[in-house]
């Protein structure tokens, strides 16, 4: 096994799962360069286990992706919560505030501010499904959050989630309209990335479509756990994570 595949393989598996549950999929793949500093994640391979992550979701919802867009309402209520992140993340985008924020420093204290924030909003006796209570209000409320994601290390799921958990929506639908609305914002990413690597005249190669693929699968594997776990568990187990993850970073950041 080549040092390259098996590089490959870990940021897919890192990607896929950190993607869909709340404790950040860039601040992983961050610390995995840092950890292992003569492999930097290309543009090109990060915009690639995007797309694998992207398709997954729209696998595992295409019957509501379907119902949706017979649903006028319920589109343009996530298209407008949408809007937010898709707006502030092209301006972070074009003005590299994003890249100037990726360090560990950020990571960390983001790590531990967002997961402390999840546990307080996980306290909350949810009532609201997403079905019958989602309206302008709260999806407009949920995608100013989502805002929140563009730090390094909050997590747009985990961020998502709080929003929604504030809003009194049950774990089960903060969950489904975190995976909802990843979507565009994978889409996004995607778009913005490969735009510009095509651009510069870059191809995608073996490790690339291995990216996709890989990060597909265990993208897929981790909504469809995710999901069930969360209708019988709390987020207690991703805040004590997030805790202790961010108390390691500190040690080496600090001491």
């Amino acid at each position: 096994m080549s040092l390259i595949f098996l590089q490959t393989l870990i940021l897919s598996l890192i990607q896929g799962i950190s993607e869909f549950i709340p404790v950040s999929s860039s601040a992983h793949l961050v610390l995995f360069s840092d950890i292992f500093n003569s492999y930097k994640s290309s543009i090109l391979m990060d915009a690639s286990l995007h797309l694998g992550s992207l398709i997954a979701i729209m696998h595992y919802f295409w019957r509501e992706l379907i119902d949706f867009s017979n649903n006028k309402k319920i589109l343009n209520l996530l298209l407008i919560g949408s809007l937010p992140l898709v707006i502030v993340g092209y301006f972070f985008y074009e003005f590299n505030i994003y890249q100037n924020l990726r360090n560990i420093e950020v990571i960390t204290w983001s790590t531990l501010a967002f997961g402390l924030l999840l546990y307080f909003s996980d306290k909350s006796i949810a009532s609201k499904s997403f079905e019958e209570n989602l309206n302008l209000k709260s999806i407009f409320l949920i995608g100013l959050f989502q805002i929140l994601a563009l730090i390094p290390g909050a997590s747009r799921a985990g961020v998502v989630i709080t929003g929604c958990r504030f809003l009194n929506f049950n774990r089960y639908d903060a969950a489904k309209i975190s995976f909802i609305l990843s979507i565009p914002a994978l889409l996004g990413a995607s778009v913005l990335t490969l735009k510009d690597t095509f651009l510069k005249e870059e191809i995608l190669n073996l490790d690339l479509i291995l990216g996709i693929i890989f990060s597909y699968i265990f993208s897929y594997l981790t909504i469809k756990y995710f999901l069930i776990y969360i209708k019988k568990f709390s987020l207690n187990i991703f805040v004590i994570y997030r805790v202790f993850l961010s108390l390691i970073l500190f040690y080496f950041i600090y001491l």
